[in-house]
């Protein structure tokens, strides 16, 4: 229903958003100044170790320089707690002490009626669990035992059993004097054309109950015991409680171990989720037996930045993982994706889980692709380009896909990263994969002998392997460099030269995953100077100044650290990032940097994949694999790749990078 202006502006006047607020955020007490109404925390969106979350009285706004959620004291309950817009109201209202303007008779009705389905559902869900245990359940028992669910888990998911029988739900309902009509309006009867008397709609069937974002039951989903049965899961149709493209499975159970591990995960279906959930990855959802919709992506989104998708190692969860890719990648933003993980041929989560232990499903999750990845995978999987006019296709296809991303800076560096691998796969010949299979390798047996010309031997994984001596001279074979690398000098160096861009990229820098201690050293600087930063009386200037950085890097005694930070950017030519440059050109700077840096981390996870591979089958194709990966990270290292436009804000139009 839609409420009076002024009513809104009442509970708003009445109610500090500190108030509503503080109900549910920890306010840091060192950047708080009650007095002035000036409030930070912990962004109760997003996991993070520092405050970036803002609200102030005086607006009435909540924002979170971190993931970039703002709103009003309605908008925190809706987004944070899924309530709809009148409940966020009514709650308000009383704890504004208020009264509630009364609805129009049609709404009122229609909210009496959503109450009441409610009940409908909560009586029908015990039926099923009184079901599961009396003798008629005996199978269900049996078929819950093989797939390895305790009592325990079965007790806190509510799994119940429904009776292969037309009436036993619909006379149970009846029985507590729920009418006709209310049971149809659940769904849990059919009825209709051609069905004289209804009956029940599931029958002989595991029952899982699906809760909604405030944990009430609102839908059911039904696993077949026969062999039989026309569809071995079904779920309720939509109804005026239920549509299930707006709904997350787990979603209200998963939401606190998402924000304690900072990781959700998405799988396919309710099952996978539950056998999730009992070996320890309780910060699992999954969508209902739908492709995953945009909507239930902003869900996932609402509980992690980057969620990653967890998609069953065959034909169909191949699929799957494409069609998502599509949905994602327009909606994406700076700091705002998905990975994908991908298990293992003919595997489920709980097939994994059963055979292999729970330590196989971290390492999965932890092999994760992100989305750029993923999305070039799919468009290469299938094709030999192998002519200028294979080649054109692909690069148009690729520009086409890019496009449709909604945010230009992502959308841009989207670009930039698909330029620079499609180089490097045409200068390679990747794209002639016959042609590239044929020119090393002739497959023998179970193992690949070909003419690998002036090479020596080298260790990976615990195995030997032929490497050139030029890729034995490069420093990805050597093992570690000296100092502090490139990308985290441009990355720390970038920062602490200029502040504002942790206002910006505060959830990156908080997250930065850096290799040297000395790096590492000046980040805990950097963020201990926001978290002690005093709020400054001008509106807005709500980050260290460069100063107030420079001290407490001196009294940290890092001052020569930070001298040789400088010196590298210097030398490497990086004026982007070096103190008189300007703000743009230090954001685009840093930006690349960071995009590198997380690039080369991937590379660093596929390399140790491709030793393992190497390992178990000392192949000629598992071989190129592993030196394509080090190339790539070699070329990564050096931060070879160039940025049209740098130098506009500087006053300087050479390129940078």
């Amino acid at each position: 229903m839609r409420f009076p202006d002024t009513f809104l502006d009442d509970i708003r006047d009445r109610l500090k958003i500190s108030e509503v607020v503080g109900a549910r955020v920890q306010f840091d007490k060192k950047k708080t100044n009650a007095a002035k109404g000036d409030f930070w925390g912990n962004c109760p969106f997003h996991g993070e170790k520092t405050p970036s979350f803002h609200c102030e009285d005086r607006k009435g706004r909540y924002y979170c320089f971190g993931c970039g959620v703002s709103g009003d004291h309605f908008r925190f309950l809706t987004e944070l707690d899924g309530l709809h817009f009148h409940e966020a109201v009514e709650l308000l209202a009383n704890q504004a002490g208020l009264q509630v303007p009364i609805m129009d008779k049609r709404e009122q009705q229609r909210e009496e009626q959503r109450k009441t389905l409610f009940e409908v559902m909560d009586l029908a869900t015990q039926f099923f669990q009184t079901k599961l245990h009396e003798p008629v359940g005996a199978n269900a028992r049996a078929y819950l035992r093989d797939r390895g669910l305790s009592s325990a888990i079965q007790q806190e998911f509510g799994i119940g059993f429904a009776p292969d029988s037309r009436n036993a739900l619909k006379e149970f309902l009846a029985s507590k004097g729920i009418e006709a009509g209310q049971m149809e309006a659940c769904g849990l009867v059919n009825f209709g054309e051609g069905i004289a008397v209804s009956y029940d709609k599931f029958r002989g069937r595991v029952m899982f109950p699906i809760p909604d974002s405030r944990g009430r039951v609102i839908a059911f989903g039904g696993r077949a015991l026969s062999d039989d049965a026309l569809a071995k899961y079904m779920n309720s149709p939509e109804t005026e409680l239920f549509h299930k493209s707006n709904v997350l499975y787990n979603f209200a159970k998963a939401r606190k171990p998402a924000y304690d591990k900072k990781q959700v995960i998405a799988a396919e279906g309710y099952m996978d989720v539950i056998a999730l959930h009992a070996a320890g990855f309780a910060n699992a959802v999954a969508p209902l037996g739908t492709a995953l919709t945009e909507r239930q992506m902003e869900l996932l989104w609402r509980m992690h930045p980057e969620p990653i998708l967890c998609f069953d190692g065959d034909g169909a969860g191949q699929k799957a993982a494409h069609r998502a890719i599509d949905v994602a990648l327009p909606n994406i933003q700076p700091g705002r994706s998905v990975r994908f993980a991908m298990l293992p041929e003919g595997k489920d989560p709980d097939d994994l889980i059963k055979e292999d232990g729970p330590e196989a499903m971290h390492e999965v999750v932890e092999a994760a692709l992100p989305l750029a990845d993923m999305l070039w995978n799919r468009e290469i999987a299938s094709g030999i380009y192998n002519t200028p006019e294979r080649r054109a296709e692909l690069q148009t296809r690729m520009r086409q896909i890019v496009s449709s991303i909604k945010d230009e800076s992502v959308r841009y560096h989207y670009d930039q990263d698909v330029r620079e691998r499609l180089s490097g796969y045409f200068s390679s010949g990747k794209g002639n994969k016959q042609g590239n299979y044929n020119q090393h390798a002739n497959k023998t047996g179970n193992s690949y002998q070909g003419n690998l010309g002036n090479q020596k031997q080298v260790k990976a994984g615990g195995r030997k392997f032929s490497a050139s001596p030029s890729l034995l001279g490069s420093k990805m074979v050597k093992k570690g460099h000296a100092g502090m690398p490139l990308r985290e000098a441009a990355l720390i160096g970038g920062l602490i030269f200029h502040p504002a861009l942790g206002v910006e990229f505060f959830e990156e820098v908080s997250t930065l995953d850096l290799q040297s201690n000395e790096a590492k050293a000046l980040q805990s600087v950097f963020l201990d100077c926001f978290a002690n930063w005093p709020n400054n009386e001008n509106e807005g200037d709500n980050f260290p100044d460069l100063n107030f950085v420079l001290e407490n890097v001196r009294e940290k005694g890092l001052g020569v650290v930070l001298d040789n930070v400088k010196q590298h950017l210097i030398e490497n030519n990086l004026w982007q990032l070096m103190p008189n440059a300007g703000f743009e050109d230090a954001r685009d700077g840093w930006l690349q940097s960071h995009i590198l840096h997380l690039k080369n981390q991937t590379l660093n996870r596929e390399l140790k994949i491709a030793e393992r591979a190497l390992a178990d089958d000392n192949s000629q194709e598992n071989f190129e694999r592993l030196l394509q990966i080090q190339q790539e990270l070699s070329r990564s290292d050096g931060i070879e790749a160039l940025i049209d436009g740098f130098g506009s804000s500087s006053g300087r139009t050479n390129k940078g990078f």
